[in-house]
């Protein structure tokens, strides 16, 4: 089956000069009582610092914008008015040679608040901070609640101390304290038609945990931290009364991940088999495969919502199922956050899996491309071929998913200590997410052993052992790490050993059927 790949439904990128009316429009919807951005101060904004400005986009709507430009500390740190700062909302005042990055504006679309528009546009600009390894981001967030819980608390100061102390909840100021930002001080008349706020504002300031003073000194400004923070789940089979049971089940890991700010979050293989065990009466094979692929549009749509809606990367373990072409296949899917979704076949079917299930080898082994670099998924048996990993190492991996199910210790061994020996013989990292537990009225689904983990190589900046995080044996839980991509740049050039680049491609080889 060829791979099954859809449009994103939802985009963050860098505004052009095209979506300018668009986001204009935006504006107006977002302040009713205020008069929209004109086209000259998006313009100014756009050419001031046009990498500095981003829109998001949902079904080919702009539904996001955010505004921003670089300011040197010494008027970051003083009072200000958003007018004097901004230039009028120009961006007049930015200033290249600047150490922070100044937020002008945010527009969410209010019909679409669910889809995580603000934290998208967020996470856009402390990556741009980061690129830039400027000291932090900065901007003067309002007070919204301020106003009418004036008389209880009388200054703006003392009303900001009891919404930092979560003793009351603002609209605004709330949901910046739980990204991650942090209030500074007051600042005075700072946008006197917010009514609301009574004119007020606070500044809002995080701070780059990777800016280092002595790049200012160097030729080159700039650093790429290019770390992707790793959700792996290992999920108990349940017995289900109804579909939507299982989907509870996975979105509770899912929330879990996003609220970790994961950037992926990893399930097993086959765990759709749960869907089966609401099902009257136990199915034999060629009528589980029939129910499973009945369940196969519902899946997908659900857990496409849920990267969207979560704002992260979801690897949806595998789904056996009949394909379009009418093969048995154990698919694993991709469900991106910028709502694509990407299909990979087991290439490997094990014999338990082609008897009991007739299902066959998929052909195309590719990398899938994120937002955070590409990356390969190989489906359990698939990982005991070292020749898997390495064609998707050459395309540009440095993360490889491998959703798994064992019944037996001595299986599940054999998972393990094939990826870890795909993570050294690759210099990449490998994640694995395994099912505990049993089913007694699904077949095949008799006893699970897992214990999942993430494998880095091993060699100095890695984990001692060649294990960032891992699970505790057979109970349901989740194992979180950071995996920094440029220390494998480093391994691989400057490593101890460097077995990627140390093949004798002179003496050996593997020639894919496709000519790769």
């Amino acid at each position: 089956m060829a791979e099954k790949r859809s449009t994103p439904k939802i985009e963050v990128r860098t505004a052009t000069t095209k979506d300018v009316s668009a986001i204009i429009a935006l504006s107006a919807k977002v302040f009713k009582d205020e008069a929209p951005y004109t086209r000259g101060m998006i313009m100014g904004q756009l050419s001031a610092f046009p990498e500095g400005q981003f829109v998001v986009v949902y079904e080919d709507e702009i539904v996001g914008y955010a505004a921003t430009m670089i300011l040197p500390e010494g008027k970051v740190m003083k009072q200000h008015s958003w007018a004097e700062v901004t230039g009028g909302g120009y961006a007049a005042m930015h200033d290249r040679k600047g150490d922070w990055l100044y937020g002008i504006e945010v527009c969410v679309d209010p019909d679409r608040r669910r889809l995580r528009i603000g934290k998208r546009l967020y996470d856009a600009r402390r990556r741009l901070c980061q690129d830039m390894d400027l000291k932090g981001i900065a901007f003067g967030g309002r007070l919204p609640g301020y106003k009418r819980n004036m008389k209880k608390y009388g200054t703006p100061e003392a009303y900001l101390e009891a919404v930092r102390k979560n003793e009351l909840t603002d609209p605004v100021a709330s949901f910046h304290l739980k990204s991650g930002f942090e209030p500074e001080f007051l600042l005075k008349n700072y946008y006197p038609l917010d009514t609301a706020s009574g004119g007020n504002g606070v500044l809002m300031v995080w701070r780059n945990p990777y800016y280092d003073p002595a790049h200012a000194k160097q030729p080159v400004n700039r650093s790429n931290p290019d770390i992707v923070r790793i959700v792996t789940v290992q999920m108990e089979a349940r017995k289900i009364a109804a579909p939507q049971e299982f989907y509870d089940a996975v979105e509770y890991f899912v929330e879990v991940a996003s609220e970790y700010d994961g950037d992926f979050v990893v399930f097993p293989e086959l765990f759709t088999l749960m869907l089966l065990s609401c099902e009257p009466e136990e199915l034999k094979p060629e009528a589980a495969i029939a129910r499973l692929t009945e369940h196969t549009p519902d899946f997908v749509e659900r857990m496409t919502a849920m990267a969207i809606r979560r704002n992260i990367n979801i690897i949806g373990g595998s789904h056996a199922t009949r394909t379009e072409d009418g093969e048995i296949q154990n698919v694993g899917y991709a469900f991106l956050r910028d709502g694509s979704v990407h299909a990979r076949e087991k290439i490997h079917p094990t014999p338990n899996e082609r008897q009991y299930w007739h299902i066959q080898g998929g052909d195309p082994i590719d990398v899938i491309e994120t937002d955070c670099g590409p990356v390969g998924i190989m489906i359990c048996y698939d990982s005991e071929f070292p020749e898997i990993a390495r064609r998707l190492c050459d395309q540009g991996a440095r993360i490889l998913f491998v959703p798994f199910n064992t019944d037996t210790r001595h299986g599940y061994l054999r998972v393990r200590y094939c990826c870890q020996a795909r993570a050294i013989e690759n210099q990449c990292y490998v994640v694995t997410s395994g099912m505990t537990g049993n089913l007694a009225n699904v077949d095949n689904l008799d006893i699970e052993y897992a214990q999942s983990g993430i494998f880095t190589p091993c060699d100095f900046p890695f984990a001692r052992d060649g294990i960032a995080a891992e699970t505790s044996e057979n109970v349901e839980m989740v194992a979180v790490a950071d995996l920094n991509l440029t220390t494998l740049a480093w391994a691989r050039y400057e490593g101890s050993v460097r077995n990627f680049r140390d093949r004798r491609l002179d003496l050996y080889r593997t020639r894919w059927s496709d000519g790769g």
